[in-house]
């Protein structure tokens, strides 16, 4: 089996496990909405918005340090030595800022959480686990156990989705519904942290080790905080202007559209553990490959996508929400979708700087992106509402890439080809006219207007020949 099969083999296990991690939240959307006031529902957007913050700044940039200085190592000895100090300096940031969460608990209750301690104090545990459980999976990334990493994800997600559903059902308040969630991340915490010290034993490893390590990792904390900035600050700020009801029509919407980004999941794990053993080697035309294959295959699937989330937003938000928040908020999913675009061609072409171990100008970017995402929502939100906010992220997401694009064009091409990038602009406004054209509503017709667009876009780009020979023959290899 060829690596490039065994690649995109991988790509398709991390993939599908980042469906089911979207179908989770999903799932439950429906039942939560229709269970709860849009306000209670606005106040589980910002306890799912919160979890997301916290490990971006507790970590410190750990995380991804670990699969670029490690992925390559096999002495077992030496990985001890630098993953205990990592995951020990995260748990030391991680108590100091929980300890901070709890110090200014009540401003923070009444600003995120109607004044709710409880939902507080459970936010709370949760983002403790969250940062733990961040480490922990990233050593299987780091190590390309992709069936343990993506088990795992899978089920954190779903343990406590499905725990909050039972908690739903039975009648509990919103505040007792959010503990659903702990659950699922204290659960896969004692397996994942059993696992580890199984394999490795127990060591305090070498701390001098860190100093390097951090050297790389602290410049990407601002890039990492930035992104959650970008990606959810939107909703604080809607909190903060509009209140929980918009937090709560807004959210849905957003969801649909960020849906995308599940397909670059796989890359954004998979090419920082592949591409430095080929750059370490000088190999830069097997680096260009992957990168190429990687930005073909992810606007191959994202921009039609893109198209089709956007006509269907209105009927999806009606069958999975309420009326109420499907009027306030079908109009952000086609933002978020470009958004989406834009924000996964940087997380591809962002590699061409973090091989050259140039993450200070990564930091420095999304610091810009950060303030200009801050200062966009704080004027459009008060004007244009909700699509204001969802505008803010789209053109922060441009900016993110143009940067990168423009930096990274000094030390290698993009990875882009243009001829197969017309074509699938065409088979998806294609595919979108067809099921703009059939109008659907309700559940059957929804999902035949998605198998109708499937079907005419495929065929399109097999007529155009956006898919090369060697391509399908790669793809008859996977399903033998």
């Amino acid at each position: 089996m060829s690596e490039y099969v065994r690649f995109i083999q991988r790509i398709g296990l991390v993939g599908i496990t980042n469906i089911l991690i979207s179908l989770s939240s999903l799932i439950f959307i429906p039942i939560i909405t229709k269970s709860f006031t849009t306000a209670e529902y606005g106040m589980w957007a910002q306890v799912n918005t919160t979890i997301a913050l916290v490990p971006n700044i507790a970590n410190l940039g750990l995380p991804y340090t670990m699969v670029r200085f490690l992925s390559a190592e096999k002495d077992k000895e030496k990985i001890r030595d630098s993953f205990y100090p990592m995951i020990s300096l995260t748990f030391i940031s991680t108590v100091i800022i929980c300890l901070l969460f709890l110090i200014f608990g009540h401003p923070i209750a009444d600003a995120l959480f109607n004044g709710s301690m409880q939902v507080l104090y459970i936010t709370t545990a949760i983002s403790f686990f969250a940062c733990m459980n961040l480490m922990l999976i990233t050593y299987f990334r780091t190590f390309q156990e992709m069936k343990r990493y993506s088990l795992f994800l899978v089920l954190q997600s779903y343990i406590g989705v499905f725990v909050s559903i039972y908690l739903t059902y039975a009648g509990y308040n919103i505040e007792t519904v959010v503990l659903g969630l702990l659950t699922g991340y204290a659960a896969v915490f004692i397996m994942m942290a059993f696992l580890i010290v199984r394999h490795l034993g127990f060591s305090f490893g070498k701390w001098s080790n860190l100093k390097e390590q951090l050297a790389f990792a602290l410049p990407t904390i601002p890039s990492n905080v930035s992104s959650w900035v970008v990606d959810s600050s939107d909703k604080y700020v809607i909190g903060i202007l509009l209140g929980s009801v918009a937090v709560g029509c807004y959210s849905p919407g957003y969801a649909l559209g960020s849906i995308l980004l599940m397909f670059l999941s796989p890359f954004a794990v998979l090419l920082p553990t592949i591409l430095p053993e080929h750059y370490e080697k000088g190999d830069m035309a097997e680096v260009d490959k992957y990168l190429s294959y990687s930005m073909k295959y992810y606007l191959l699937l994202t921009v039609p996508a893109a198209v089709g989330m956007s006509v269907l937003s209105k009927p999806l938000l009606y069958i999975i929400t309420t009326p109420e928040i499907a009027l306030g908020g079908y109009m952000v999913t086609p933002f978020v979708c470009l958004g989406a675009i834009f924000m996964g061609m940087y997380g591809i072409t962002n590699n061409i700087l973090i091989l050259e171990k140039n993450t200070m100008i990564l930091g420095k970017l999304w610091i810009i992106v950060a303030i200009s995402n801050i200062v966009l929502n704080l004027i459009l939100v008060p004007y244009l509402n909700i699509i204001g906010a969802a505008i803010a992220t789209l053109l922060c997401y441009m900016l993110a890439f143009g940067v990168t694009a423009i930096a990274s064009r000094k030390t290698m091409r993009l990875p882009f080809n243009r001829k197969e990038l017309v074509k699938i602009l065409i088979a998806s406004a294609i595919m979108g006219a067809v099921v703009y054209m059939m109008n659907p509503s309700g559940i059957v017709n929804v999902l035949v207007a998605i198998l109708v667009g499937v079907v005419v876009y495929f065929a399109i780009i097999f007529v155009l020949k956006a898919v090369t020979r060697k391509e399908i023959g790669i793809f008859k290899d996977l399903v033998k």
